[in-house]
């Protein structure tokens, strides 16, 4: 796995969801099954994905999600799909 790679988010962990509101969970649960290209590998390498929601008037709301390798599928190489 590296920057730039595609994958499919395949779940989400309760200790993750759990704690958000409901309008932010929904936000998180809408991204399963999505395919996102990776913007980061950190330290533990968890590989970072994010997704964006316009809101109107220029305004943007969005969330990141640093995966590890059991919550996501690697995909073949193409674009992800639109946010």
């Amino acid at each position: 796995m590296t920057v730039g790679s595609h994958v499919r988010l395949l779940t989400i962990p309760e200790s993750v969801l759990g704690p958000l509101p409901p309008e932010e969970r929904g936000d998180l649960e809408s991204m399963l099954g999505e395919v996102f290209e990776v913007y980061e590998i950190d330290e533990w390498n968890q590989a970072w994905v994010a997704k964006e929601w316009a809101e109107g008037e220029g305004k943007y709301r969005a969330h990141s999600l640093g995966l590890d390798s059991h919550e996501m599928e690697w995909v073949e190489a193409g674009p992800p799909q639109p946010s």
